[in-house]
């Protein structure tokens, strides 16, 4: 904690007013200061609750680096500012897709991603992605989490500044740029990390190091272990003989937030890449950035504070900039980073794994729930709704949700992990164990969409593959038509499957999770055009699910409200909005059972008579029920 006296409001403004440079426009000030008047109240007292009023000169200086930035911002990007904040709904909008991918895997390198673009128009994203791609250890980067330059990109993929020319390609076709921002921790080999070993007193407590165990020792009592195949607990040992927190891998060393120097760092680590031309940084680890003593130290109150007060300081040089959380943890949790003033986007790990959940029970019930009781979130967020990830998929519910049911949650998830990996009878998936327990049990789920879908299964058996296309289009219909953005792993729109051969490369042999991140699958892209092929017709079943969403302004926004099918293997609900500037609705109905299925005439009988199938575009009969085929999909307008 700083030592610095309090300073007079009076002061910092004076402060702040004294830093525009000769160069900057009137215009350009003014909308800054107007800002500052609206964000620094906001800001001063999140750092009081933070660090005490004694850290006002730190706060100053992050004030004076963010009226930096300001004035360093491109033109270009505070014309985006300006006119997002006329539209701050813009990434509400029915017509938003998102699309995720390695650059290295996806595209060779940045230029390779920059050839990728007339693609990506074409598929129609809005949204994409890019894993991270900074400078990261060469033997082992936990996938480039592990970062060791904020400012440098990985050079096999490219520079900075082809990142940004990438990222303006992108703006001018209407793609919104996503990057990873690691702020819980920062690779061993940043040079932060490397003075604060060389014993640089102002770097060593930029991270949490102690000369033995007894500090670590009272942490453990109560901290889990995340990753207990790479080390035990929740502390490494360095060369010199001290111990330093390392939450993940052993490589990954964590930020000592409690110093508001760190902050400080970050935040210009931030706004430097929204000024490169980053729309959205994925804020990795969220629950982890905060450490209390005698807790689990995830999801604590000062975690929200930093958050917002991050928020707030790039509302005054990158108003524009949006958050998204990755908080994969319980679903009370999750919510808790969603709103304005902190995360205004936020991955949807449990609708996910419920997606998933209800192909393997052929039951809906748990995803019904879901939806009924924990969709909503504020205005002025969405969720991010995905069928998987980069990473592996955990069976994230809560208990308490699945009891209801008379479900088990303990047992449930077992069954679950068994299924996934092809230890139960009959299934379909071919997913592979990420940290995987056989005495418990316990484990996640790592695979491709296809291969977790049954498409690998059709084809060791040479059987039909037509149902696991089919689970594969339902599976992305529910992301679709849900509300929020909607994100695509790029090569499941084409029906990738996994990818083996991790198991040869040392550097990654240990991590399942590569088994879901395949390279570039050329052959299947070239097949998308033959709908004969399962590539073909997965492509083109997508691609009719995009474009009826993008003609189909009931799904903008996130409003969902329940419908109750009566029938456990049908998923209900309904999207409420305005079609012409008339309420509208459209009523959702997905099948997730291998077998026909029935909604009758009387639970539909609150509906009109007919309503129009829009990804079909046939008028359809409600008062005589409905049957869906095998894993159908039916979007009724009424």
């Amino acid at each position: 904690m700083s030592s610095t006296s309090s300073l007079p409001e009076d002061r910092i403004r004076a402060e702040v007013q004294s830093a525009r440079l000769d160069a900057t426009s009137d215009a350009d000030w003014q909308s800054f200061m107007v800002r500052f008047d609206t964000e620094f109240p906001r800001l001063q007292s999140l750092f009081h609750r933070i660090y005490g009023p004694g850290a006002d000169g730190e706060l100053l200086q992050v004030v004076l680096d963010a009226a930096a930035s300001w004035q360093e911002r491109p033109a270009d990007l505070k014309t985006l500012d300006a006119s997002r904040a006329m539209a701050p709904d813009w990434f509400q909008s029915n017509r938003m897709l998102g699309g995720v991918c390695y650059v290295d895997l996806y595209a060779g390198n940045l230029a390779g991603m920059r050839e990728r673009i007339p693609y990506f128009r074409k598929l129609g994203l809005t949204y994409l992605h890019l894993m991270p791609l900074f400078l990261a250890p060469a033997a082992n980067s936990d996938g480039g989490y592990a970062v060791s330059s904020y400012r440098d990109v990985d050079p096999s993929l490219g520079t900075m500044d082809e990142l940004a020319e990438l990222a303006r390609e992108l703006r001018e076709d209407g793609i919104a740029l996503v990057v990873d921002f690691i702020f819980n921790h920062t690779s061993d080999e940043h040079d932060w990390a490397k003075r604060a070993v060389a014993g640089d007193p102002e770097y060593q407590d930029f991270y949490l190091i102690y000369p033995d165990r007894q500090v670590p020792d009272a942490y453990e009592q109560t901290v889990r272990e995340i990753f207990p195949d790479d080390h035990p607990g929740s502390f490494v040992q360095i060369d010199d003989g001290r111990w330093v927190w390392a939450t993940f891998h052993s490589f990954q060393w964590d930020l000592n937030y409690r110093n508001p120097r760190v902050f400080r760092a970050m935040a210009g680590e931030m706004l430097y890449l929204a000024n490169q031309g980053v729309d959205i940084i994925r804020m990795d680890a969220v629950a982890f950035i905060w450490k209390q003593l005698g807790t689990s130290c995830e999801s604590l109150p000062e975690a929200h504070l930093l958050l917002q007060a991050f928020n707030a300081v790039c509302r005054l040089a990158a108003p524009s900039l949006l958050f998204k959380s990755e908080a994969i943890v319980h679903p009370d949790e999750v919510v808790q980073y969603i709103d304005p003033g902190e995360c205004q986007l936020s991955y949807n790990p449990l609708q996910m794994a419920l997606i998933w959940n209800s192909l393997a029970t052929r039951d809906a019930s748990l995803l019904a729930q879901a939806l009924e009781r924990r969709h909503a979130i504020p205005d002025g967020t969405a969720w991010v709704n995905y069928v998987r990830s980069h990473d592996d998929i955990g069976w994230t519910f809560s208990d308490e949700d699945a009891a209801e049911l008379g479900i088990n949650g303990h047992d449930h998830r077992r069954f679950l992990n068994a299924f996934f990996v092809n230890r139960f009878p009959d299934s379909f998936a071919r997913g592979v164990p990420f940290q995987d327990n056989p005495r418990t049990g316990d484990c996640r789920i790592s695979g491709t969409t296809a291969s977790l879908a049954g498409l690998e299964a059709a084809r060791e058996a040479a059987e039909d593959d037509g149902a696991a296309v089919a689970r594969i289009l339902l599976a992305h219909s529910i992301i679709l038509s849900t509300g929020g953005i909607p994100l695509l792993y790029l090569g499941d729109e084409v029906g990738q499957l996994n990818d083996y051969s991790y198991r040869g490369d040392p550097a990654r042999a240990g991590d399942s999770r590569w088994v879901g991140r395949p390279g570039y699958p050329a052959d299947r892209y070239e097949a998308r055009h033959t709908a004969t092929t399962n590539a073909g017709a997965i492509f083109a079943g997508l691609s009719r699910l995009i474009e009826v969403r993008k003609q189909t302004p009931e799904f903008a926004g996130g409003q969902l409200v329940a419908f109750i099918t009566n029938n456990p293997h049908v998923l209900g609900y309904q999207r409420p909005g305005l079609l012409d500037g008339e309420e509208s609705t459209v009523v959702v109905l997905v099948n997730v059972a291998d077998t026909p299925q029935d909604v009758t005439a009387q639970t539909l009988s609150g509906l009109p008579p007919m309503a129009r199938e829009l990804i079909s575009g046939d008028s359809t009969l409600l008062h005589t029920g409905v049957t869906l085929e095998p894993h159908g999909v039916r979007w009724f307008r009424v």
